[in-house]
């Protein structure tokens, strides 16, 4: 590459955006471990209103940064150095949420095929089952707590069987919308990525929907043990997924309508169509691991 090319690379001013998004990332934590806390206690508190803060700055942050990006880049700014770093921060991206899950994943199989075993008594430690827990039975889900609190395991049938078929539906939905926009058919990109939002949109709900079925009907809720925490931990987290991948592809959509994009420049929305990809891949692998087995 020569020296020109290097010159060429351009370096942004200072941003507030990043340290927002730390504020935004912090107040998320903090508010949803006090909301954890309190829903397995039964007690008020403030837990509730800084998750809903830490969300409303990290929306602000996105939509700020967002702005800015769209501005550089609209402005001819970027150079080919730069965009193979973005597609590799945007491949490392996705391998650190890769190993997010990985880590909620790996606590679900330690429950199931160790902790469960072991208090049930296994072959090399018989005298668990008796002195620690004497009426368990080692089974997965365990529906049942030691505090003698009883649940009901969440079907695949219903519901969760739907928003699989959604998700997998709006993958192709995401395809279709990357192909257009090869061919550069404008009107196209617009019915496919809209419809692909509509279908993540459409996701959430039913996973709302879905909670309010387990706590009101089937007691399945965070304080039902580690079955519990692993279903809301796992689908949770991933319910959080969808959403911030539906208000990128909800941007991208904004930005096809104002003419953005072009069929050799456009790896904002390659970069959105991988995110939606990761989430949709995670969601069958949740859905086969938590659901169905």
């Amino acid at each position: 590459m020569s020296q020109k090319e290097y010159e060429a690379y351009y370096v942004p001013a200072e941003s507030p955006w990043p340290f927002m998004g730390a504020c935004a990332l912090f107040l998320i934590a903090v508010g949803a471990g006090n909301l954890v806390i309190e829903l397995t206690r039964d007690k008020e508190g403030y837990g509730g209103y800084t998750l809903i803060a830490g969300f409303a700055a990290l929306i602000f942050m996105l939509f700020g940064w967002f702005r800015n990006q769209i501005h550089e880049s609209m402005s001819g700014l970027y150079s080919a150095q730069l965009g193979r770093s973005y597609r590799q921060g945007m491949a490392w991206f996705i391998f650190s949420e890769v190993m997010f899950f990985a880590a909620f994943f790996g606590a679900l199989f330690y429950a199931r095929t160790i902790s469960v075993p072991w208090l049930g008594g296994s072959s090399n430690n018989q005298m668990t089952n008796e002195v620690l827990w004497p009426a368990f039975q080692a089974m997965w889900p365990l529906v049942e707590t030691p505090g003698g609190i009883k649940t009901q395991a969440m079907p695949w049938t219903g519901l969760p069987l739907y928003n699989t078929i959604i998700l997998l539906v709006s993958s192709v939905f995401c395809h279709m919308a990357h192909v257009a926009l090869e061919e550069n058919k404008r009107k196209q990109i617009l019915i496919w990525l809209g419809l692909t939002v509509l279908a993540g949109s459409v996701f959430i709900f039913l996973q709302i929907e879905e909670y309010i079925h387990a706590y009101t009907d089937l007691g399945l809720t965070l304080a039902s043990g580690v079955y519990g925490n692993t279903f809301f931990l796992l689908t949770g987290f991933h319910g959080l997924h969808v959403t911030l991948g539906a208000l990128i592809l909800l941007i991208l959509w904004f930005r096809v309508l104002k003419g953005h994009f072009t069929p050799d420049n456009h790896f904002a929305f390659q970069a959105g169509s991988w995110y939606w990809h990761f989430v949709d891949v995670v969601w069958v692998m949740l859905f086969f691991f938590v659901y169905i087995l």
